[in-house]
């Protein structure tokens, strides 16, 4: 997932045509969905918060170098602001790719994905009980639907457990990833820090390290630690360089050009390459219940906009 701000929806000058910026944005969330595919692969060598940590870690260490021009801007927000940003920080990259790393060792990288596109759905609802935005009724039947399509999913499509509320714990943890997603990018509306996006980025990514770490060490201490092999360590190198700082650099490029708006409802194409990368790489298959489930996310989606 990457970080959307709200703060600029119009198009920037930047002398980038409408068609090299859609695939600038179609590039990025391609990258993206690698993230669930890399992050299901090395589960077995890596716990989920050490990933969560070296992920955020060297993604900001990579992209520190080119947002050089800006560091007066990002000391005074820190100096300024640094209390607020760690919690923003914790809530939109620590725990919510957290708990898709967790979630992901129990279930697959497929479902996640679906799941995830219910995030856009619950930023709505949340900005309407935190920053008092009218949610109206076709908001509201859209939720509602996106909601059931979510249950089906989590309830393996069985009515039985949805009633006895036996769902699979993986599900559950990426429920939870899409609540903390939706809840960071209202909180990040209502912050305006007033930076560029990229530099709220890194920001965002050094406090997200910092928050993750005592959960490394935690994991490090109680868990068993990571026996990182050869396949661990192309996939953490994807993560924090493709699929971390490379997929954050893109994503800001084409919203410079198409608006935070047009380029962040594309971030739907990112359900679509995770069920397509699993597929080819990790030989999963879709399930009856997931496609009925995605069905209703997306016409809940649709019907929201």
């Amino acid at each position: 997932m990457l970080p959307i701000t709200h703060a600029d929806d119009a198009k920037a000058a930047s002398g980038v045509s409408l068609p090299i910026a859609y695939s600038t944005a179609v590039l990025g969330w391609l990258l993206s969905a690698g993230v669930y595919i890399a992050a299901k692969w090395v589960a077995p060598e890596m716990g989920p918060w050490a990933l969560c940590f070296w992920r955020l870690l060297l993604a900001c260490a990579i992209l520190l170098p080119i947002v050089h021009h800006h560091y007066r801007a990002i000391i005074a927000l820190i100096r300024s602001r640094a209390v607020e940003v760690l919690l923003i920080g914790t809530i939109g990259l620590t725990l919510c790719q957290g708990m898709i790393y967790t979630g992901l060792h129990s279930t697959n990288a497929t479902t996640a994905g679906i799941i995830m596109a219910l995030s856009p759905v619950m930023t709505m609802v949340i900005a309407r009980i935190v920053l008092g935005e009218p949610l109206g009724l076709r908001k509201a039947i859209g939720a509602l639907l996106a909601l059931a399509g979510m249950m089906v999913i989590v309830a393996h499509g069985d009515l039985r457990a949805l009633l006895g509320l036996q769902f699979s714990i993986g599900e559950l943890w990426i429920v939870g990833s899409a609540f903390c997603w939706g809840l960071y990018t209202v909180l990040l509306r209502r912050s305006k820090f007033g930076i560029a996006l990229l530099p709220t980025v890194v920001v965002l990514l050094g406090a997200g390290s910092l928050a993750a770490f005592p959960f490394y060490l935690w994991e490090s201490i109680y868990g068993g630690g990571s026996a990182l092999h050869a396949n661990g360590l192309l996939a953490l190198a994807y993560l924090a360089g493709p699929g971390g700082a490379l997929m954050y650099y893109l994503y800001n490029r084409s919203v410079e050009v198409l608006g935070a708006g047009r380029a962040s409802m594309l971030l739907y194409l990112q359900t679509v390459f995770v069920a397509l990368l699993a597929y080819l790489l990790l030989g999963e298959s879709l399930h009856y219940y997931d496609i009925w489930g995605a069905a209703f996310i997306i016409a809940g989606l649709v019907f929201a906009h």
